[in-house]
């Protein structure tokens, strides 16, 4: 009684602080349309303020930023940049010397993401970084709000990872700054989200997964779900109805399970937000699993209206299972071109992957796809573009990442006002990215050299590729059987496969992640028919043109229906059928 009253009591102060911050909210949204209809003028002025910001730093002064007067000199004083190209002033600023490369005065933190190698990436989080992170988030969640009332000032189920995983050498935290930002919101707008902050400390994915559920079944009013992959919205709902009696006992007694692998400090944290018991919730939920056989959050929370993912690229094959466990009345809304190193668009409709191009934060070029290995590529403006063709996206930022390759493939598919909508096509020919491992060739190429010394193997041809499977997706390895002996053993290549999965679970942390939460499975073995290769290699050569003496046969391809294209004499998984 008391805790309702005080909620009561308490509304509408939010209501008056929701509509505070929704005015701000506006006030960039329209900062925002206003200047994507002159991209150029946003764009130049951009540039000529980093370029000022950063001249005085070692990279700003070694590039002669001061000198810089035009875009032809911008290009003729920097080459386009790899990450490696970028580390070592990175490696200064993770020591605490950040004007190696940034002009700053705070680092907040460094967003880890994966490299094109085992190595690590670390972007340094400024002050600058953080605004145009959350103004970006601001925009497309007040879009998100302008079309559907009813979500705003409702319970939003968030999933976010720890922004203070590890230390750099400076003591400064290293993690995901979508963390970050959770942990900065102002207490009075946590209350609108179902996970308490201290959520993303949790390192097990069962026991994160669990406690997301338990903190978002007493709002029965939830109207939002966010996650950037929608494989991690699937594997929740998998988790509670798999789970359901644990979380209906445990909401009724008012406890956490025991279950689950806790660190028992964060556990003691975490128990007092969780003591109240709500046998009437419980009964609700009970009532669910009697008449549908299912905990889905389709029918715990009847009011839910949004689900915020990525929906482009690899992962756009999850979407259509959604509707199973969340029901066909939830908009789906991308979250944009969203990386460690930045936000690149804006999405502005539902159920697209296309969104506007966040002209206000970087400046941006783009090289056509099929120049990207040239040594002199056709370099264009955002304003160069042209629908419907694809291209390597090159971001400068405000943060130390200049004319920078994120082997990002994006697709122009139109323009807003004047300014380019993009969607994100996947990582280049050199990535895959099922449920965001992000393995590179040169990462599988590397496993597999070594598990086949280890096996004491001549492995003439394989290519790995991910293939498609609601409940666990996982990679196979296509090899001819005469690769395994003279009886193709199946369980030597099982053996194989089973030593290059570990090799990547060593150099890609990304990939381990996800094997450890089981949202990929165990690479398999899948056996093609002998001589499959040479004539693969032969249709290949016809279609691109190229001569034998130049050819080389991929050795990681990202396309999940890779595995339909291939004579498969023995699958050791089964196809996934359409529902």
């Amino acid at each position: 009684m008391i805790e309702t009253l005080k909620w009561y009591l308490l509304r509408p102060v939010l209501f008056v602080l929701g509509q505070v911050a929704l005015r701000q909210a506006h006030r960039w949204q329209r900062a925002f349309f206003n200047d994507i209809k002159d991209p150029k003028r946003v764009q130049d002025q951009l540039l000529e303020r980093i370029l000022a910001q950063q001249a005085d730093t070692d990279f700003g002064r070694q590039h002669h930023f001061r000198s810089i007067r035009n875009l032809a000199d911008f290009r003729k004083n920097l080459p386009i940049h790899r990450y490696e190209d970028l580390d070592p002033y990175i490696a200064q600023v993770r020591k605490g010397h950040f004007n190696a490369l940034v002009n700053a005065r705070h680092i907040h933190m460094f967003a880890m993401t994966s490299g094109t190698t085992a190595q690590r990436k670390y972007i340094p989080v400024t002050d600058q970084y953080l605004y145009d992170y959350r103004r970006g988030m601001t925009i497309w969640g007040v879009g998100f709000f302008d079309k559907y009332k009813k979500m705003l000032l409702r319970p939003i189920l968030q999933l976010t990872s720890d922004w203070d995983e590890f230390r750099s050498e400076a003591n400064i935290p290293c993690g995901s700054v979508s963390g970050l930002s959770t942990m900065m919101q102002r207490r009075i707008v946590r209350r609108f989200y179902c996970l308490p902050p201290l959520s993303c400390k949790i390192k097990e994915h069962s026991t994160k997964t669990y406690l997301a559920l338990r903190s978002a079944l007493p709002r029965k009013k939830l109207t939002l779900v966010v996650s950037a992959n929608p494989s991690t919205l699937i594997k929740l709902a998998q988790f509670g109805d798999e789970h359901k009696e644990d979380l209906i006992r445990d909401l009724f007694d008012g406890t956490l399970s025991q279950r689950f692998e806790w660190d028992p400090a964060l556990r003691s944290q975490l128990e007092p937000l969780f003591r109240k018991k709500m046998p009437d919730r419980a009964r609700e939920l009970e009532d669910i699993v009697h008449r549908t056989g299912h905990l889905y959050p389709k029918d715990c929370f009847p009011e839910l209206q949004g689900l915020g993912h990525w929906t482009g690229g690899s992962v756009g094959l999850y979407v259509r299972h959604l509707p199973r466990y969340y029901g066909d009345a939830p908009a789906i809304r991308d979250l944009g071109l969203l990386a460690s190193e930045g936000r690149f668009s804006i999405p502005l409709e539902d159920r697209t992957a296309s969104g506007v191009l966040d002209v206000t934060s970087h400046f941006y070029e783009f090289i056509p796809e099929g120049e990207i290995d040239s040594p002199q590529p056709t370099v264009l403006t955002a304003m160069e573009v042209e629908e419907g063709k694809n291209y390597y996206i090159l971001p400068t930022t405000a943060y130390g990442l200049y004319r920078y390759n994120i082997f990002d493939v994006v697709r122009v598919t139109g323009f807003h006002e004047r300014t380019p909508m993009i969607e994100f096509l996947n990582k280049g020919s050199l990535f895959s990215n099922l449920t965001g491992e992000k393995l590179s060739e040169f990462q599988v190429n590397s496993a597999v050299k070594q598990a086949a010394l280890d096996l004491n193997l001549l492995l003439h041809a394989f290519v790995l590729a991910p293939c498609f499977n609601e409940t666990r997706p996982f990679y196979g390895l296509f090899v001819e059987r005469r690769d395994f002996g003279d009886l193709g053993s199946l369980s030597l290549a099982q053996r194989f496969t089973q030593s290059v999965d570990r090799y990547l679970r060593a150099c890609n942390l990304e990939y381990d992640a996800k094997r450890a939460s089981d949202r990929l499975g165990d690479i398999q073995p899948i056996f093609v028919a002998n001589g499959a290769w040479a004539q693969w290699d032969r249709e290949r050569l016809q279609r691109t043109g190229g001569t034998a003496e130049q050819y080389k046969r991929p050795s990681l391809i990202a396309d999940p229906h890779f595995r339909d294209q291939m004579p498969i004499e023995m699958n050791t998984q089964p196809v996934e059928q359409p529902q």
